[in-house]
């Protein structure tokens, strides 16, 4: 609902605008205005609640995390717009302000125009826009569990890797035993033919001597 209430509160500040206008052209000419006094005061009181209806629904999008917060900085400056321009036409009002006709164009942008988009539609993501609290929750919760999903897939991954490096590592331990082994054998073999040749040495001299 906060789109129809921007829009809403835009209105209801230019009509202020207007009928204090309206007021002060009555006041020049002597003609009576408490009228629209009673109307400019009604105006303002419905002014206040709507920009207040907006504040709290832009806490409750930003405290369940329903926008970004570059979209909820983005919205509460609106809101603040709205704010400054509501104290200007309470001024204006009380006649302690410049004329509504000299501020109007000030006052008024940012508001309803024909054929500018509404500004509490920027930023806002194609897939959220027009869903209800219920809805973004769902959302948010199906968002959730597709992460949960993918950072599971992602643990399992891991894991799978992580056997493989210690399967690896089992497997170059092993293989570094059996080039010990292999190591040692040949050692033992090379002794074991120096002792053989060294006996045979001896033997054949003393084959020699004998003839």
């Amino acid at each position: 609902p906060r789109l129809p209430l921007y829009d809403a509160a835009c209105q209801v500040a230019q009509e202020v605008a207007e009928r204090i206008q309206e007021r002060n052209r009555f006041q020049r000419n002597g003609e009576s205005s408490a009228k629209l006094n009673v109307i400019i005061r009604s105006l303002l009181q419905n002014l206040g609640e709507k920009i207040d209806q907006l504040r709290d629904l832009l806490l409750r999008a930003v405290s369940t995390h329903q926008i970004t917060q570059l979209e909820g900085d983005r919205r509460q400056n609106l809101v603040d717009d709205l704010l400054t321009r509501q104290k200007q036409l309470q001024a204006s009002y009380k006649n302690e302000g410049p004329e509504p006709d000299a501020m109007r164009s000030s006052l008024m942008t940012g508001g309803v125009k024909r054929g500018v988009t509404n500004p509490w539609l920027l930023e806002e993501p194609e897939e959220t826009r027009g869903l209800g609290f219920g809805d973004l929750r769902q959302q948010q919760r199906r968002i959730i569990e597709e992460q949960d999903a993918g950072l599971d897939a992602l643990s399992s991954i891991i894991s799978r890797q992580k056997q493989m490096g210690q399967e690896i590592g089992n497997e170059l331990d092993e293989q570094n035993e059996i080039i010990d082994d292999l190591t040692n054998l040949v050692e033992n073999t090379d002794d074991k033919l120096r002792n053989q040749t060294r006996h045979v040495k001896m033997v054949d001299k003393k084959s020699t001597s004998c003839g």
